[in-house]
């Protein structure tokens, strides 16, 4: 669909452009993300006053600022909540929540983990730099094991959270991972998130120049990419190399890279199938990792037809309308009250 075609309100990216001065260190991968917004929102055909912008505390939960949107910058992890209750009081909102590695999955990783399983009509974009940029450069829960900040200067002996395994492990029904170095394909993957009904789960490999510069650049980087990224697509098989000759199959229940050649042939390789109710494919690509596989980009799961909790609770609500007046005070008291006489 064109840009034309799918926005009838005529609205274009300087539509979401604020005047404010956009503070980020220069070089930083944010302003790469903020421009996708940018350029997606207008593509979606929702008009501009719908859009709400939630985020926590962190370099990336500046975004609210910089968006032409509603929007709320919150607390310390706790953007989940406040973006509960922006999407449960009026469902027709498109709700976007931006958080980072450490906000989302340190401090806020419980309310995080809740908005997910209760599958919310909210897109949830994850910056994952692997570093605590606002208060200059700690370890994250991201961080590789060994990884030398001003908080582990003798190296982080902690082993890192994986953010899709997660996402997947709270039952997230649409699971994504894009890059700052990639512009259409984070657009692609944001018009993705929208269009799917219920919690929609992006993380976004992001980079910090000033305290962990290049974090990515041994997946990422022009010159070997090819070799280090699988780009997922619906339908067909997992190849990946800069010749198109190498590839993912199953041996037993455990992935394995071939190459393909007169004894291996495409169709032995796993095809993608993103919308299998069956979660332990996703799982499986979570958790290839470099540099022992290829690392996997695009949509991991897309899981349709489950509930929304808005939906659900409306629903609830109504069902309870449709009885009648009830007894607050009944309600109060229960079965399970006794009144006690001097």
């Amino acid at each position: 669909m064109s840009t034309t075609a799918a926005n009838e309100e005529g609205l274009t990216k300087k539509d979401f452009v604020t005047p404010n001065d956009v503070r980020w260190c220069p070089g930083c991968g944010d302003y790469a993300i903020l421009n996708a917004v940018q350029r997606t929102l207008p593509e979606l055909g929702i008009p501009r006053e719908k859009f709400v912008v939630v985020s926590g505390i962190g370099c990336s939960s500046r975004f609210p600022y910089y968006m032409n949107t509603y929007g709320f910058h919150t607390i310390h992890g706790r953007a989940p909540t406040v973006a509960t209750g922006v999407k449960v009081a009026n469902p027709d909102l498109s709700v976007w929540m931006i958080t980072g590695d450490g906000d989302g999955l340190s401090i806020g990783a419980n309310h995080l983990l809740h908005l997910l399983r209760r599958n919310l009509d909210i897109n949830v974009l994850l910056f994952n730099n692997r570093i605590y940029g606002l208060t200059k450069g700690q370890y994250s829960p991201t961080s590789e094991v060994g990884k030398k900040t001003k908080s582990t200067p003798v190296g982080s002996v902690d082993h890192p959270i994986n953010p899709l395994l997660f996402a997947l492990g709270s039952e997230a029904t649409f699971v994504a991972r894009t890059t700052d170095t990639d512009m259409k394909h984070m657009v692609e993957t944001f018009k993705a998130a929208q269009a799917h009904k219920g919690t929609s789960f992006v993380e976004v490999f992001q980079n910090c120049v000033i305290f962990n510069n290049k974090t990515f650049d041994s997946v990422t980087s022009r010159d070997v990419k090819d070799d280090q990224v699988l780009l997922l697509e619906e339908g067909k098989p997992l190849i990946f190399g800069s010749d198109c000759k190498r590839g993912i199959r199953l041996n037993g229940l455990d992935p394995e890279i071939v190459d393909l050649g007169e004894d291996v042939s495409e169709e032995d390789l796993l095809v993608h199938q993103p919308k299998s109710p069956n979660s332990a494919y996703a799982n499986l690509l979570a958790q290839m990792t470099y540099p022992t596989f290829p690392t996997p980009v695009g949509i991991l799961r897309q899981l349709e037809g489950r509930e929304t909790y808005e939906d659900a609770l409306i629903q609830q609500v109504d069902q309870a309308q449709s009885e009648g007046a009830g007894n607050l005070q009944e309600l109060l008291t229960g079965k399970n009250s006794w009144l006690v006489e001097s």
